[in-house]
């Protein structure tokens, strides 16, 4: 049996995994955690990839905090006008090619009041995000309610249509129904 707890984002790696299965008849679930949804106060500007957020910043100088990964940062090379704050939970190597960028590392969980002094110190007016969902990261949306600023929010890429779950805990029972429909030879 496979449980896919991969990150919402990587879509590779579940549509790998839905083949594979596939052709081994190997059962699969896939634990995706919900989506956040904008609540009154929310200012998100939707875009279907990192190409539309560089595109969503325009041309006036902003101050942009990124909480992306590594591997998306690139694309913002094109838009080197900004200042960008870049949060990444490992160091980013090469730098994003502007003249302007400062780099923090952490993983979360990340509170809304660690957010919110970090935006702050930072003098941050818009987030790109990535809709992961989950609480780890969270801090960031609900400390940009809380400053009235716009998050340029990463809508999810197309995951493959396989049975899933939103919480670990239906992960394990799940697990549990396949293995004993397995003893069963069901």
């Amino acid at each position: 049996m496979v449980v896919d707890a991969t990150h919402p984002y990587a879509a590779k790696i579940s549509a790998n995994a839905a083949r594979a299965v596939e052709r081994a008849g190997t059962p699969l679930v896939a634990l995706r955690r919900p989506l956040w949804r904008a609540i009154d106060g929310d200012r998100w500007i939707a875009v279907a990839d990192v190409g539309e957020a560089v595109r969503a910043l325009g041309g006036a100088p902003r101050r942009v905090f990124l909480a992306l990964g590594r591997n998306e940062l690139a694309p913002f090379a094109a838009a080197p006008q900004h200042h960008y704050l870049v949060r990444s939970v490992d160091p980013v190597d090469p730098p994003l090619a502007v003249p302007h960028a400062v780099y923090v590392t952490g993983r979360g969980p990340f509170t809304e009041a660690e957010d919110r002094a970090l935006l702050e110190r930072h003098g941050i007016d818009l987030i790109v995000a990535k809709n992961s969902g989950g609480a780890a990261t969270y801090g960031k949306i609900a400390a940009a309610r809380a400053l009235h600023l716009p998050v340029i929010m990463l809508r999810r890429p197309a995951l493959p249509a396989v049975a899933a779950v939103e919480t670990v805990e239906e992960a394990l029972a799940w697990l549990d129904h396949a293995t004993s429909a397995a003893a069963r030879g069901v």
